[in-house]
């Protein structure tokens, strides 16, 4: 089914209320002093199946200017507006605010509703009509279908059903796909329930059970039920009116301009980066201006920064300007918005989000510069640009607000001299310790990417056919080693010391004390033996020679099965409890042995 949400607007008075309830059948009106004084203050809603295919959601907004701030929260989430005129009456204040704001909005489709026809003439209902076309010229509601009703008799509302089915006929409909996300317009507590949220689901699905997280007091909940126009549902998706039952939130922790996303995806913001419109209408804008800022459900107060100049910013003109919030909201990228002068509060214009986590140090000039390749490459583009060395999804889904597929997004101009860089950085390793087999990969890190993702330096090693990696070590493919004579005599003496000793080998110290060359290069030379495996370690203590572990592993060879002690093992082997606690101990990790209690068996290594 395709949910289309469906906002009235105009002025008090003209029948914005009367006509969803002859569209739909529901009074909007909820509040008892809305019936007693016979206006609307809040949203109403309201929804109508106009086909099998088709559902609209209505979202009717208050007309009076005093609630203004009330029909913002509501504007935010529809798809079309059914501007509401009434005959006689004309375009009136309201009529050209309410006109604005979804202007500013981005809507693109809509209709207008010619009310109170049963008590004009003919003659009103065309000047009415000429008026209206007058109004909208250049719009985009220019050339939408003007339809005259009477919520009274019910004259047009067959025609408008048609109209509107039309008009959510051409709709976008909202991204399911992405990442969801509800403002939350009303919270309240039900009895045996708990706390309750509404809103309009503007991205994403939402299901039961699902964990969410309400922004901007990050407190994380779960999803216990949900309704879709009052009808229990599993699953909720973008463009559907929804009622979320929350737990693990109290409702007193919620309020109206609140979001429920997904948890640890986004972050809070109070200064973004946006492009501006200024009304014609409207007084020139100050720099340091203090408004009104509405964004989805939400209203806080706000500084405005101009950025391309601190002259007073002209109406009817659009620039880039930065917004200083008084209180942190989730808002991102995309996001439309709408500012009202501080005092009279008045609506003087709206815009778009260009970057929500925008550099907070940087000259103006430089700013502007900024928001122009954001606007002409995208945010996620200048974002890599600007990161040492790249983003990964999870960090641009914050920034940006979208999904990414890749892992890794890297910022190939800042890394183009990596190889280059890399090499050198091997060459001279090697010139200075020609003994190593290699340099250690996270030493190499620290040099040539300080600060980088462990990944991004493997990521990068392998595109580099000049560079071999062995486990931790780095090394140019050209690098051999090349022992002196003295440290090839040396290195044979340490070997021959392991080999003559069989299992009851010296200390390591006292083999590399008899090497005959210095003590940094007899370590050395006993690491390349280790690398080669003529040397194994078994411990921080005990290295043996090659041949003795091989000798040993024959000893074990022809007691597979065999239960045996320590003892019994000394006795194997001729060796002290010195050697055979951690030989035993040793083959316990090789999976020879296996220990049983207070004695071992010994394993058939093919099954093993």
């Amino acid at each position: 089914m395709r949910h289309i949400i469906v906002g009235t607007a105009g002025h008090i008075d003209h029948g914005k209320t009367a006509l969803v309830k002859a569209l739909t059948g529901a009074d909007t009106d909820r509040l008892a002093e809305e019936k007693r004084r016979g206006i609307s203050i809040d949203l109403g809603f309201a929804h109508l199946d106009l086909t099998p295919e088709l559902r609209l959601g209505f979202i009717d907004v208050p007309g009076h200017e005093r609630f203004v701030k009330n029909m913002l929260a509501g504007a935010s989430g529809i798809d079309v507006v059914l501007m509401v005129i009434a005959a006689g009456e004309s375009i009136m204040p309201q009529t050209r605010e309410h006109f604005e704001i979804c202007r500013l909005l981005g809507l693109r489709h809509g209709l207008i509703a010619m009310t109170k026809s049963d008590i004009a003439d003919a003659d009103t209902l065309e000047l009415t009509r000429m008026e209206i076309e007058e109004f909208v010229l250049g719009s985009f509601l220019e050339k939408s279908p003007i339809v005259a009703v009477s919520a009274i008799t019910g004259s047009g509302i067959a025609e408008l059903r048609d109209q509107l089915a039309r008009a959510a006929a051409s709709a976008s409909i909202k991204d399911a796909s992405n990442f969801f996300r509800l403002p939350i317009d009303r919270s309240f507590s039900m009895r045996g329930h708990g706390s309750v949220v509404t809103g309009t689901l503007v991205s994403g699905t939402l299901k039961i059970e699902d964990e969410v997280e309400l922004f901007p007091v990050r407190k994380r909940a779960r999803v216990r039920g949900l309704q879709i126009h009052g009808a229990g549902a599993n699953r909720a998706s973008a463009g559907e009116r929804t009622a979320v039952n929350l737990a693990g939130v109290d409702s007193a922790e919620i309020q109206r301009g609140m979001v429920l996303a997904p948890p640890g995806l986004f972050q809070t913001t109070t200064c973004i980066d946006t492009t501006f419109e200024l009304l014609p209408g409207a007084h020139p804008l100050k720099h340091r201006a203090p408004v009104h800022f509405h964004a989805g459900t939400a209203e806080v107060g706000a500084e405005a920064r101009l950025l391309a100049s601190l002259e007073p910013m002209k109406p009817g003109s659009r620039a880039p300007v930065r917004f200083l919030l008084h209180e942190p909201l989730l808002i991102l990228p995309g996001d439309r918005f709408i500012v009202r002068m501080f005092s009279p509060v008045v609506t003087i214009g709206g815009g778009v989000v260009l970057d929500a986590a925008p550099p907070q140090r940087m000259r103006r000039m430089l700013m502007n510069q900024r928001l122009e390749q954001i606007e002409k490459d995208g945010l996620a583009a200048v974002a890599i640009r600007e990161s040492p060395y790249g983003l990964t999804a999870a960090e641009l889904i914050a920034r940006c607000g979208r999904r990414f597929p890749q892992p890794w997004y890297e910022n190939s101009v800042k890394l183009s001299s990596f190889k280059d860089s890399s090499i050198d950085l091997l060459k001279h390793f090697h010139a200075n310790k020609p003994l190593l087999a290699g340099m250690p990969k996270e030493e190499l890190r620290n040099l040539a990417l300080p600060g980088s993702p462990p990944f991004l330096l493997d990521e990068l090693l392998g595109r580099i056919p000049q560079v071999k990696v062995e486990g931790d070590l780095v090394r140019l493919a050209s690098h051999r080693i090349s022992l002196k004579t003295d440290e090839s005599e040396a290195t044979a003496r340490i070997e021959g010391l392991f080999r003559d000793a069989g299992l009851a080998v010296p200390s390591a110290a006292e083999v590399l004390s008899k090497s005959g060359i210095e003590p940094a290069r007899a370590r050395s030379l006993l690491q390349i033996l280790l690398r080669e495996r003529k040397l194994i370690k078994i411990n921080d203590e005990l290295i043996f020679h090659g041949s003795a572990i091989e000798a040993l592993r024959g000893i074990l060879a022809t007691r597979t099965g065999t239960r045996f002690t320590v003892p019994d093992f000394k006795t194997w082997t001729g060796i002290s409890r010195k050697y055979a606690i951690p030989l035993l101990e040793f083959l316990d990790r090789e999976h020879l042995t296996r220990r049983e209690g207070d004695g071992r068996i010994v394993l058939d290594k093919r099954r093993t």
